[in-house]
């Protein structure tokens, strides 16, 4: 008796030029569709994108907006960006009901393939001294494809530049670093900050 199954029965496999390809990096193609999926025009709901405060909400309104650029000096289309910061009296929200009550959550996300200039742009309150020495500043968290470990970094404003000689995360950065570090603001009132994997203006990240 032959035990050797019938071409009939034997499972058919697809010819390889009907396979779908399959993701390079297993990283990077998801961020759009699970963490900021209505940014990318999914029928899903993003859990936090890059209006950080509402209508209201007590302090200096300020939009933040920049680019992340490669060592070519191209800009990264499929990097997602995460800001961490205080509200205007210098408080970490901890809980729903302080969200709520301050209209203002303290957290966004966005990713930069969600426009097509490749910006991210932030909308927010200027941040207040959130400890003694501290300059007012917003913490980064960017991931992007090819990266296994996010990479992290803050935001200072160039007009608090009288704060920034006693702030002890800075004193730790050589003084020709730190204008890595330094948003600025434009003739539009917006505060521009881009962020350089390499090069000679690569941004300066923190071992966190």
């Amino acid at each position: 008796m032959n035990d050797t199954p019938s071409s009939a029965a034997m499972p058919q496999t697809p010819a390889v030029d009907a396979l779908g390809q399959t993701p390079s990096q297993t990283v990077g193609p998801y961020f759009a569709y699970g963490l900021v999926p209505s940014q990318y025009g999914y029928d899903l709901p993003s859990l936090w994108g890059s209006d950080l405060a509402d209508p209201g909400a007590s302090g200096e309104p300020i939009t933040l907006m920049g680019r992340v650029f490669d060592g070519q000096g191209k800009t990264v289309f499929d990097a997602l960006i995460e800001i961490l910061q205080a509200d205007a009296q210098g408080r970490y929200l901890s809980t729903p009901e302080e969200v709520k009550a301050a209209g203002f959550r303290g957290f966004g996300r966005m990713g930069t393939g969600s426009r097509e200039d490749h910006r991210f742009v932030f909308r927010t309150i200027k941040p207040g001294v959130s400890a003694d020495g501290h300059a007012p500043h917003i913490d980064v968290i960017l991931t992007l494809r090819g990266l296994l470990n996010a990479l992290h970094t803050r935001i200072y404003f160039a007009e608090d530049a009288a704060l920034h000689a006693n702030d002890p995360v800075l004193a730790q950065v050589p003084a020709e670093r730190r204008f890595t570090l330094i948003a600025r603001k434009d003739a539009q009132g917006i505060h521009q900050f881009d962020l350089y994997l390499q090069g000679p203006q690569e941004t300066v990240f923190f071992d966190v």
